[in-house]
Parts: C-alpha cells; structure tokens; sequence
C-alpha cells in the first residue's frame, strides 16, 4: 500500500515537471516570439518617424507652392490689367488726347543715359574745345531774325574808322495791355473767366513767379521782391498773387502729370527712392519715379506698405523696379534691382571697422564688372555670355564663403553682429545686386533718382520744409513738369507758359 502510494506521488511529480518542461519551452518560445516582435516594433517606430518626417516636409513643401502659386496668381493678374491698359494707350493720339502730334511716332528712343566717371583730365575745357560763347556773326544773325533788338552806341569820333563790339543785356519795361471788350448785340459783355478782375497779370510775370518757385527755389515774398524791384516798385505784386499764380499752375501740372504717369508705366525699369522732408515741423517723405525722360515726385507721410499702395506706379507696374534695398518695394512689379553704388558703401564701412578682406574684395569686384559690362555695352552688346556671368556669380559666392569665414573671428559684437547680417541680405538678394550683369538695359545703381531728389533737399535747405501738405502736394505736381522738361532739354520758360496754358508742351 505504502509502495503504490509513493509509486503515485512520483508519477505525479514527474507529470509536473513534464508539464513544467513544457511550459518552460513555451515560455521561451514566447520570449523569443516577444524579442522579434519588440524588434518589429522598434522597426516600424523608425519608420513611422520616417514616414512623418517625409509628411511634414511634403506639407512644407506643398505651402511653399501654395505661396508660389497664390504670388504667380497676382503677378498674372497685374500683367492682364497692364495689358488691357496697353490696349487702351495704343489708341491715344493727338485727336483724342492730350499726345502732341510731335509724338505719334511709334516706337521709343533709345537711353542714353550718361554714366559720368573719373578720366585723370583736369576740371574745365580741354584742349581742342570749341567753346560756346556767341561769336560776332551769331549775334548779327540774331539782330537779322528780329530775335534781339538793335541798339548803337558810340566812342570816339563817328567821322573815323570803327571796330565793332556787341554788349548783350536784358531790357525790362512794365507793359500795361489795355483789353477792351466790346458788348454783344444784346448789349452783355461777354467778359472771359481770366479777366474777372480789373487788373491781371500776363503770362511773363506769370511764367517768371513759377520759374522762381519751382527752379530757382525762392520764397514767395522774395520773389514778389525781386519782381517788384526789376519792374521799378511799379508792378505792385502780392505774396498772395504769387501763390495763387503758384497754385493754378500746379493744377496745370497735375494734369500734366497723369500723362507722364502714362509713360512710366511702359517703361522696362524704374530708378525710385524717397527723402525726408519737413512738414510743419514734421517728418514726412517726397518720394520720385526716374526714368531717362521722365520723373514724377509724390509726397507722403509715410513709407510703409499701406502707403505704398496708393502710388498708383507701384499698384499697376509691370517691369522692374532698381532701389535702395527697400523690402517692401518687393510687393511691387515683377522685378527688382538692388543699388550697388549704396552697397559699395556698407562694403566700405564693414572694412573700415572689421579690417576684413571679404568686404574689400567684393567692393573692388563689383565695381569691375561694372566697368566690364560698360565696355562691352559700348561695343554694342547687351549682355554678358552664360559662361561669364556663371564664373561672375561663382566668385560673388566665393567672396560670401570668405566672409562668413572671417565673420567668427571679427571683432566687436555690433560690428560682427552687422557684418553677419550684411552677409546674409547678400546671400539672400545675389540675384538683385547681380542683375545688372544679365541685361544691360538695368541700371547698376538708382543714382539717376538719387540726382532727381536733390531739388527737394536743397528746397528744405532753403525754406526749411512744407507749411502744410498742400503745399507739398503743390511742390511736388510742379517739380514732375519742371525736371521732366529738363531732362528733354525743352526750354523751361517757354514750357511754363504753355503749360499755364494747357497747352501739352511734354
């Protein structure tokens, strides 16, 4: 009994630790299953951040082309509402606007603008010069074709042999035009809206008071002085006048001014830059539009975005723009060229403070392949051959690589600090201040339209500012006429009087 029970318990017990085995090898066979699986696991959490990195890249991606998209969007919006302008320009003649027929011809003439440089000759005329004084016989002709009047005075003895000299000069008189205006059948004077008043001033006195203003950059109450003292103190002009004479030749100039609006729009490129300017006491802006035959001024209080988009040349533009690195500009036009002759300056100043190379070097290249493209302009190119322009823009990367070198070891938190971010506006904008070199056509710096503000700051040096904005307003319609005829060589005496008379003489 004893013996078959202990027989039992062994059964038993090996029973157990075969089922023990058993589990042992299952266990080990799910471990090793859990290890492969754990693995996999792992395997496909690598993938997934791979798989969510790519989504996030694709995401980024596909915004960069939404945005691309929505700016291609607009641009093409702007060039079919250009087109549609052109339509209409292309129908303007002297029948149905104010076009001179002088100017019906179609076609455009080509720039000449004058790039000025440095020749070592001394200042003044240079051997060979014709010079430009009236010769004897030039006078004569004149004295022939009623253009001056012949007066004789003598020396000596009139019995005797003579030479002749001719002394030009000016004669001022005070002329008093009596107008007479005879009554109708009906017995009514038909009395024209200039000669309301019973006392007027003609057109001389008219056109001189807007040369003053506008050219010769004269107060109002030295101009009614200079006039006065001239007339003998017999012509009695009035501060007053010489606004009003002011103020109706701006509005003749205004009108004026939207035809030349016209044609700055069809140009390719336009020079644009602004300068402060003092309006009762506070700052504001007067802001020009340059090209080589045309330039219009606008004033304005200031030069953020929301201001620009009423200039209706930056709304309705469609070529290029070349300016003083002036980003919102970038809203604007389908072009942009960055001013190299301002950036030759920041390169300047960086190797003054950093005595770095970099900055040096790329001054000195910049400044070569400009003289680069004006000799071969002038050999009749209009651009560069691929090759040169891809070993140009190589070196401008090389001599970036060299700056941000030499940046980790300048000296100075601001001076490193600014020189960085130089670096970083001319990796960001190569193709702006390179522009230059791929169309012959674009200007290497807005020089032209730096030229064209100088009036505004000699007149803030002069009067001190703008009383009221106005006034600004007035200046600036004024001076779009009186620069644009300038550029064209138009006699500006002459425009003025056409101008007061609404005759299109631009």
């Amino acid at each position: 009994m004893g013996g078959n029970y202990e027989k039992s318990v062994y059964n038993q017990l090996m029973e157990v630790m075969d089922k023990l085995n058993t589990m042992e090898a299952d266990q080990k066979r799910s471990r090793r299953e859990i290890r492969s699986l754990t693995s996999e696991v792992d395997s496909l959490r690598q993938e997934n951040t791979v798989l969510r990195e790519e989504v996030s890249a694709l995401k980024e991606k596909n915004r960069v082309l939404e945005e691309k998209n929505a700016r291609l969007e607009k641009e093409n919006q702007l060039l079919r509402d250009d087109n549609e302008r052109m339509k209409r320009h292309l129908n303007n003649d002297s029948s149905n606007s104010s076009i001179p027929p002088s100017q019906e011809q179609k076609g455009k003439s080509p720039n000449q603008y004058n790039g000025r440089q440095k020749t070592g000759r001394r200042a003044g005329a240079q051997p060979g010069h014709k010079g430009h004084s009236l010769t004897r016989k030039e006078v004569e002709e004149k004295i022939r074709n009623g253009l001056y009047r012949h007066r004789v005075e003598e020396i000596g003895d009139p019995g005797k042999a003579y030479v002749t000299r001719y002394r030009l000069d000016l004669e001022i008189r005070p002329v008093a035009t009596e107008i007479r205006i005879y009554a109708d059948e009906n017995g009514k004077f038909q009395i024209p809206p200039q000669l309301r008043a019973e006392v007027t001033y003609g057109e001389t006195v008219r056109a001189i008071v807007a040369f003053l203003y506008s050219e010769g950059v004269v107060a109002n109450d030295r101009i009614c002085t200079l006039i006065n003292s001239i007339s003998g103190d017999s012509l009695g002009l009035s501060t007053g006048s010489v606004y009003e004479f002011c103020r109706k030749f701006s509005a003749a100039c205004a009108r004026q001014k939207a035809i030349l609006e016209e044609e700055l729009l069809n140009a390719r490129e336009i020079c644009t830059d602004a300068t402060v300017i003092k309006t009762n006491g506070k700052q504001s802006y007067i802001r020009n539009f340059s090209t080589e035959k045309n330039v219009v001024y606008y004033s304005s209080e200031k030069k953020d975005l929301e201001t620009l988009e009423r200039f209706r040349i930056l709304k309705e533009f469609t070529g290029t723009f070349i300016h003083d690195h002036e980003t919102a500009l970038y809203h604007f036009g389908t072009g942009h060229g960055e001013c190299n002759v301002h950036l030759g300056r920041y390169l300047q100043k960086n190797t003054e403070e950093t005595q770095n190379q970099w900055s040096r070097n790329l001054r000195s290249f910049l400044y070569g392949m400009n003289e680069a493209r004006k000799k071969r302009k002038e050999a009749g190119y209009r651009n560069f051959e691929a090759s040169k322009i891809e070993s140009y823009e190589k070196r401008y990367d090389e001599l970036i690589e060299q700056g941000l070198k030499e940046n980790t070891e300048t000296k100075g938190r601001v001076a490193k600090k600014e020189e960085k971010a130089l670096l970083n506006r001319l990796k960001k904008y190569k193709e702006n201040h390179l522009l230059f070199l791929k169309d012959f056509d674009i200007h290497y710096s807005n020089n032209m339209s730096e030229k064209d503000l100088r009036i505004c700051k000699n007149r803030q040096k002069m009067a001190g500012g703008f009383r009221t904005e106005a006034g600004r307003e007035m200046y600036c319609d004024i001076i779009s006429c009186i620069e644009t005829i300038k550029r064209r060589g138009l006699n500006i005496y002459q425009s003025i009087i056409g101008l007061m008379a609404d005759t299109p003489v631009i």
